[in-house]
């Protein structure tokens, strides 16, 4: 079976945004906002897009909810995901994995390589999982890499993702 049989026919997808930053805005949010014209513009539903303090608990608790919601397939979360004091996101979410996605965070840093940013990308903490049938991924914060990454590695899964997480329910 090729790669192309064994994907499903594309379909929408409801996904939720969530920013993490202690400075960003709902007028400054330049990742989020390209996140969803992305998304948007491939077809896919937006049910929330958020912005939420580099804290634990605030992180957790909107995972938790949008996971919980039958109206959210994927969540995808950019922001506090480098080595900083402050960056939680990564500590937090992956407590929550059930299954983890290893590829994306290695592909993400391969590419980050090869395009521009060179030795840096060892910086990345890019990863992505699986949490209450949920695919979650947490990207960096700047738009060069949310658009590398839903570019070249989350918008060609998405309907994917969902459809092999959802296939055993």
């Amino acid at each position: 079976m090729s790669v192309h049989e064994h994907k499903q026919e594309r379909k929408s997808v409801n996904c939720m945004v969530i920013t993490v930053s202690d400075t960003r805005t709902a007028e400054t949010d330049k990742s989020g906002k390209l996140m969803v014209s992305m998304l948007e513009e491939a077809g896919h539903q937006i049910t929330g897009k958020l912005i939420v303090c580099d804290e634990k608990t605030e992180i957790r608790e909107q995972i938790e909810t949008a996971s919980f919601s039958a109206e959210v397939d994927i969540i995808l979360i950019n922001g506090g995901t480098g080595i900083a004091s402050r960056d939680v996101t990564i500590e937090t979410i992956e407590s929550l994995f059930e299954k983890e996605i290893p590829g994306f965070g290695e592909l993400f840093r391969m590419l980050s390589y090869q395009e521009d940013i060179g030795s840096a990308a060892i910086l990345s903490r890019a990863v992505a999982g699986v949490y209450n049938d949920t695919v979650i991924f947490a990207t960096p914060g700047s738009s060069g890499a949310v658009s590398l990454a839903m570019k070249r590695l989350i918008l060609p899964e998405l309907s994917h993702l969902v459809h092999e997480v959802n296939k055993d329910s």
